[in-house]
């Protein structure tokens, strides 16, 4: 169980917001999977705020899709409340703030991770969020463990840290890499030990490198976090929730997904896709998560070379038919145990 001030989920492991992939369909994919919790892709306060198509579609929450959180940045502390309140009337039943973002676009217009440099305009959004939200939703926020790894730097992720719970934050998650690093080198984990250390009985989910279930348990168990929220992990391999469930409970993590199960869960993720955004661009948007489902593939190099190809829906649907053909005897299916890592169902891991 996991608490987000008055949201209280049933497991500790979440889907965590993804830029350009977590969409509607992939959230109900992964929640058909197991995900207790998602987070929609981060959008800009402005475009929540103004009146147009793209406010119509971040405020309309599909019936099917709670619990769901919504990802707000900005740099300015008026426009963040302002899309804080929007998202509450929208239906979204937590606020999350995102001072973690690396790209470096999103740096020079002093937003995401530009705001681990400026606590006092950090704090003020906090406090501008947690008032205009007003106790009718939780408030949570993502954080980078400063923007690099200078002393002073991570002065100021704890005075935020400190500052935002105090401002009345309901959780916070951490990715123990700095802004400066993006995604290379290690995520110190050892970081998130002491951030939990440091707040206590305040609840803090932890991020980065969690790519099986293995890794999800060994964060939780090493650094004492409260929950672990999947990024990167959970692209292309929503099964990772359901191996969660099941690890945690103490059961054998299941088979990797056979190759006609796959085919049929890639098929349900480009159904929602043609019922969210047409027929007509499904197959253009589903091409990039094709690209990663066919890392579990027994055939993965052909796999992927022919989702690379595919342009159109037809194409993509030709490529479910050549390749995860459920009357075709398949080699077992394989599962992730690391980025790039992958094992065959049923082979013993090292």
């Amino acid at each position: 169980m996991l608490r987000l001030g008055s949201l209280t989920l049933d497991f500790p492991v979440v889907q965590a917001a993804l830029s350009g992939y977590s969409d509607l369909p992939m959230r109900r994919v992964a929640r058909m999977l197991g995900a207790s919790y998602t987070l929609n892709e981060v959008v800009l306060d402005r475009l929540v705020i103004q009146k147009g198509r793209k406010r119509r579609t971040i405020t309309t929450v599909h019936p099917d899709d709670h619990p769901v959180g919504g990802q707000l940045m900005g740099a300015e502390p008026r426009a963040f409340a302002q899309a804080a309140d929007a998202l509450v009337e929208a239906g979204y039943d937590v606020v999350d703030i995102n001072f973690g973002c690396p790209v470096k676009k999103v740096l020079g217009r002093c937003r995401g991770g530009y705001l681990l440099s400026d606590p006092e305009t950090g704090l003020a959004i906090v406090r501008a969020v947690v008032e205009a939200v007003d106790h009718r939703r939780p408030v949570t926020l993502k954080m980078r463990r400063g923007m690099d790894d200078t002393a002073e730097s991570e002065h100021k992720f704890f005075t935020i840290l400190d500052g935002a719970f105090a401002a009345g934050i309901d959780a916070v998650t951490v990715h123990p890499r700095t802004v400066r690093q993006r995604y290379a080198g290690p995520s110190q984990w050892s970081f998130l030990k002491r951030v939990k250390q440091h707040v206590g009985d305040r609840v803090v989910l932890g991020s980065g490198d969690l790519f099986c279930a293995e890794d999800c348990a060994r964060m939780m168990a090493e650094t004492g976090v409260d929950g672990v929220a999947v990024a990167r992990g959970c692209i292309g391999n929503p099964w990772i929730f359901r191996e969660c469930r099941e690890l945690l409970a103490g059961r054998p993590i299941p088979p990797a997904p056979s190759v006609p199960e796959q085919g049929q869960v890639i098929a349900r993720h480009y159904a929602w896709t043609a019922e969210c955004y047409g027929e007509k661009v499904a197959g253009k948007v589903m091409r990039k998560f094709g690209i990663k489902y066919s890392e579990l593939h027994p055939m993965a190099r052909p796999v992927r070379d022919a989702f690379i190809a595919a342009r159109t829906g037809d194409d993509f649907q030709a490529v479910l038919a050549q390749w995860y053909d459920p009357s075709r005897d398949w080699p077992p299916g394989v599962r992730r145990t690391g980025p790039g890592h992958l094992v065959a169902a049923g082979a013993r891991m090292g």
